[in-house]
């Protein structure tokens, strides 16, 4: 769990919510012909934009801006430097009763264990890490696409609510009410694009480059082992994969 994603939300949404309850009554602002228009025509129009295939697996994608687990990229380069060395004294094949809790570290582990070469190693490796890429990509551009549609679709709502407005200019009492209501669909834009998609779209971005760093981290670690590298020398190409400050600690 991402606490920061989840907190963020939380205070994000809350504390309009609070400011909100603090002036008077919270069902005020709460419309459903204008959650619809804003809603419904944001996820409507981004389905035009992408295929179905893409619009159902962003969802999927926007789990890991809260659910993501970080591996520290330390531990990674602990558990190459214990392979590296196990590989460098009994062969490749003793890497095969190893414990190894990183499933692409363990894959490509394996690939070495079946003998295969080096470059189809890498190969394979390097497309799943592209995948990995790809499949971010496409989630980060459907939630920017519903930050950029969702306060144009509260404009338009607010137009729908306006033109209403005044086709019942006749009625003085009814105006006030009803400018309250365009106005709701300007709101609902905001908070979706600015609390909810627009944040998703950068914390989604952080969690790739974390893990495209570590698959790489990974990927080093793979055909550093497949060169019969020392372990020592191994390890400190891999530092270069974490801050300095971390490989002091490290060293001391």
């Amino acid at each position: 769990m991402d606490i920061a994603s989840l907190v963020g939300f939380l205070l994000g949404v809350g504390i309009i919510i609070g400011a909100i309850a603090s002036g008077g009554d919270v069902m005020l602002f709460v419309n459903m012909p204008s959650l619809l228009i804003v809603v419904g025509d944001t996820f409507g129009v981004t389905l035009m934009r992408i295929p179905l295939t893409d619009f159902l697996r962003s969802f999927g994608v926007l789990g890991k801006a809260f659910l993501n687990k970080k591996e520290d990229p330390a531990v990674l380069i602990e558990d190459a430097v214990r392979l590296a060395d196990v590989a460098r004294k009994n062969g490749l094949l003793a890497l095969e009763g190893e414990e190894i809790g990183n499933p692409f570290l363990q894959k490509g582990v394996s690939l070495c264990v079946d003998g295969h070469d080096p470059v189809f190693v890498k190969k394979m490796l390097s497309q799943e890490i592209n995948q990995l890429i790809n499949r971010h990509e496409v989630g980060q551009d459907m939630w920017k696409g519903v930050g950029d549609l969702a306060p144009a679709m509260g404009m338009i709502g607010t137009l729908v609510g306006l033109v209403q407005m005044l086709a019942n200019m006749s009625d003085p009492a009814s105006i006030g009410p009803a400018m309250a209501v365009a106005l709701l669909t300007t709101l609902y834009g905001a908070m979706i694009a600015n609390c909810f998609a627009l944040p998703i779209v950068d914390k989604l971005g952080s969690v790739m480059n974390y893990e495209r760093n570590n698959k790489e981290l990974i990927l080093e670690t793979i055909s550093g082992i497949q060169e019969g590298m020392n372990p020592k020398v191994l390890e400190g190409l891999l530092n270069s994969y974490i801050s300095e400050k971390k490989r002091k600690t490290e060293e001391e």
